[in-house]
This record gives C-alpha cells, structure tokens and sequence, in this order.
C-alpha cells in the first residue's frame, strides 16, 4: 500500500516532466510563449488532479499486486 505523501511526490515529478513537454511542443507548434505557457498552466493544473485521484484509485486495486 502507497502512502498519500508518496502518491503526491510521483504526482509533482510526473507532472514537471509532463508539463515541459507540452510547454514546448505548445511552443514549436504557436511560436507564442504566452501562448505555450497558459496551455502548459492549464494541462499541469488538470492532469495534476486527475493523475493524484488515479493513483490513489489503483493504490485500493489489488489486481496484479503481490
């Protein structure tokens, strides 16, 4: 079982990674760094989320664990 605070800090790490990604793929396909900034502020903030309640949703799973 994963504790909440390691659920968070996989969350954090993913979500740097996942966020300079589309900072600059937003920013090779606009050329607008304001442009690639607010998509990359909005996708952080959602997939942020999304990512910490699925983790913590398969964390109760016990399918393929031993």
């Amino acid at each position: 079982m994963e504790t909440s605070a390691r659920s968070l800090a996989k969350t954090v790490s993913w979500r740097i990674t996942g966020s300079s990604a589309v900072f600059l793929i937003s920013y090779l396909v606009s050329g607008n760094l304001s442009i690639a900034g607010t998509i990359a502020i909005i996708q952080l903030t959602a997939n942020t989320i999304l990512y910490y309640f699925h983790e913590r949703i398969w964390d109760k799973i016990g399918w393929g664990q031993r």
